[in-house]
């Protein structure tokens, strides 16, 4: 039996050589007299087994963010917690199997190593000596590697027997894509401040102290990141770079295909397989009795498949006269092609763009000076790094180089000045108050250096402050108040009988809302409050300076077979089933561990994250 159980052990083999192929970076010999971090039942976890997987873990994390990751904020993350948890179920289920006598014969295990790509030599099959290579550089003799195989092979035939044949009750299915794909029909309509039968009343000092104190949070500052920084982008030099007019002549030369382009068409061609086909196209099309695009579909084509794109003369060849002699819109040929005679659509006449080099003299000294500022920056920075290593602050940059000084209370969002790039941002997410501070691209030619001053804590700000934001969130909020008392009696009308005419709203009507759907035109909050109603229920949404009024006029149950909705309940199903699995294997584990015991060395478990301090 072929299983992917050995996935593991084979992934230890490799990541041990690739390890090697690194110079052995970040690894410690955790082998001495402490060789387990604890046991389940009589089956151990061994301590190399933990840093393994405990390396792979983090190193998975770091290709995933691109950036070293300190072991204390692996920790923080949990993710020892994680790997620690992982071996135990997995040494529950090999105690479990061992318990159970379940195991696998030689032949068996022979084959799943040998089916090992690692294992393999140039010629794809098994090289015994390469094989006794990688373990050795991984540290395991090939009696600790087929133990590891064999039982891991035999925990999952365990799992497997417990999660097999696992299926989704159709009621559960049911009720789900009931749940997703049910539609329903509304007619809505919206009120607002012009009509208000009724004024809105003027706030009292006590009312915006009131408001103010039931809304402190929308009145309190975020927490940000107080930041002093020092940048130098090419714009910020530009008008000190000199372009002399050799330079910028050079330029124009190297882009005159650009700068002067001869006239072009817009062009669609039809290619026949004889010129007795295309003599009859051209005669249906002279007759009036087609057209092109009916001439393409009768070929089985699309226009898309015909349509050239925009065109010179010469690529055209011996096309090139008669199309270019053409009007917009004409049909030309059949003309003899390479590829057979052909008809020639013309969809639009590009005229000749002839920019001369006084014309062009503006772009090219902008691009050219940007350039060159660009390099100026970058051969600076060697010397900018030079300063910051000696110990030159951010402020000895702004006074001793080009480079401009600046502070910004950062805070995740904010896209104005620095704050506009993304290097600039990401650096910030980072940035840690014992940082040193080092030189940074900004990604158009510019670089930065930046350093944490202080995290500055939210704020509540005084009313005196926010006055005038308080007094305009109590009108926003008054207004929706009023607008709500006017609309009881519109919706009491509605759900009486009476039509969205009747009471003077002006409706507008929606099917097949979905709870996934979005319904254009009305505010966030709109499609809960639609599927927590009943039939004929009238109820109001409030949106930004406006209510609405939404009535639930039909409920669809969605047809349970054919098309989509196969799909779908295939998926819900899958979904279900593996999610029903993923439960019994968590509470099989959780049985034997039990049962068996678990014992856990905290001084060996330290022991390894001691290696990764």
């Amino acid at each position: 039996m072929r299983s992917s159980s050995i996935s593991k052990s084979a992934m230890w083999v490799l990541m041990g050589l690739l390890i090697l192929g690194l110079g052995g970076f970040g690894v410690t010999n955790l082998g001495g007299n402490i060789t387990r971090i604890g046991t389940v039942g009589d089956t151990e976890i061994g301590i190399n087994d933990y840093a393994r997987a405990l390396r792979q873990e983090v190193n998975a994390v770091v290709a995933e963010t691109g950036r070293p990751l300190p072991f204390s904020e692996a920790q923080a993350q949990g993710l020892p917690q994680q790997v620690l948890s992982r071996l135990v179920s997995q040494a529950a289920l090999e105690d479990e199997s061992a318990r159970m006598g379940i195991s696998i014969g030689d032949a068996a295990l022979g084959r799943q190593i040998m089916d090992i790509p690692g294992f393999q030599g140039v010629n794809g099959q098994f090289d015994r000596e390469g094989y006794r290579f990688a373990l050795e550089r991984a540290g395991l003799s090939e009696t600790e590697f087929e133990e590891d195989v064999r039982a891991e092979t035999a925990s999952t035939l365990v799992q497997g027997a417990v999660i097999a044949g696992i299926n989704t009750p159709d009621a559960y299915t049911d009720t789900l894509l009931d749940y997703i794909a049910e539609e329903r029909a509304v007619t809505f309509a919206s009120i607002g401040r012009s009509d208000l039968k009724t004024g809105l009343p003027v706030p009292t000092d006590e009312d915006l102290e009131t408001y103010y104190q039931a809304n402190i949070p929308q009145f309190t500052t975020p927490e940000t990141q107080r930041i002093t920084y020092a940048w130098l982008t090419p714009e910020m030099i530009i008008d000190e770079v000199e372009v002399d007019e050799a330079a910028l002549r050079e330029a124009y030369e190297a882009r005159e295909a650009e700068f002067n382009q001869p006239e072009r068409r817009l062009v669609e061609r039809l290619v026949y397989s004889s010129a007795e086909a295309a003599d009859e196209a051209r005669a249906q099309l002279d007759a009036g009795e087609t057209t092109f695009d009916a001439l393409v579909e009768a070929r089985g084509l699309t226009l898309q498949d015909v349509d050239m794109g925009d065109v010179d003369e010469a690529e055209l060849g011996a096309a090139g006269a008669p199309v270019f002699s053409a009007a917009s819109g004409d049909v030309v040929g059949p003309v003899q092609t390479n590829l057979g005679p052909a008809l020639f659509r013309i969809n639009a006449v590009l005229q000749e763009q002839i920019t001369s080099f006084e014309e062009a003299e503006s772009e090219l000294r902008d691009a050219l000076a940007n350039d060159r500022a660009a390099r100026v920056i970058d051969a600076s920075v060697e010397d900018i790094s030079d300063r910051l290593a000696g110990g030159a602050t951010i402020e000895n940059l702004g006074a001793e180089t080009q480079m401009e000084v600046g502070t910004i209370d950062w805070r995740p969002g904010m896209s104005e000045g620095i704050a506009g790039y993304a290097a600039f941002r990401e650096a910030a997410a980072e940035l840690q108050e014992d940082d040193f501070p080092e030189v940074m691209p900004l990604g158009d030619g510019g670089i930065f250096a930046m350093r944490l001053d202080e995290v500055v804590e939210p704020t509540v700000q005084p009313l005196e402050e926010v006055e005038q934001q308080v007094a305009a969130a109590w009108a926003r909020d008054a207004l929706i108040e009023a607008l709500r008392d006017q609309a009881e009696s519109i919706v009491t009308e509605l759900e009486n009988g009476a039509s969205f005419e009747d009471v003077g709203l002006s409706p507008r009507t929606a099917e097949g809302i979905t709870r996934q759907g979005f319904q254009a035109g009305t505010p966030p909050g709109t499609i809960p409050t639609i599927f927590g109603m009943e039939e004929g229920e009238v109820e109001t949404v409030a949106g930004d300076g406006r209510l609405y009024i939404v009535r639930l006029d039909g409920t669809t149950v969605p047809q349970t077979a054919g098309g989509e909705m196969d799909r779908l309940r295939t998926t819900l199903q899958d979904s279900a089933a593996g999610d029903i699995a993923q439960d019994l294997y968590q509470a099989l584990a959780e049985d034997i561990r039990t049962r068996a015991g678990i014992t856990l060395d905290q001084q060996a478990i330290a022991a390894v994250h001691a290696n990764f301090q």
